[in-house]
């Protein structure tokens, strides 16, 4: 769980990455009460997942 807030947090710094995912991820990492913020994160994971497959598996492999 660590590693993935860790990579979580690096791709919201990533360049590559337009600014309104980046916006919708640091929303996920917020302490919402229920399950929003889960729910943000999951839909940002699929669209970086099939979009930025690339810069994804970097913040994954940096964030271990």
């Amino acid at each position: 769980m660590q590693r993935a807030v860790r990579a979580t947090r690096l791709l919201t710094r990533d360049g590559r990455i337009p600014r309104p995912l980046r916006g919708l991820a640091l929303f996920g990492l917020l302490p919402v009460p229920g399950p929003l913020d889960e729910a943000v994160l999951l839909l940002v994971a699929g669209l970086l997942w099939v979009f930025y497959r690339d810069e994804l598996a970097a913040a994954w492999a940096q964030a271990a």
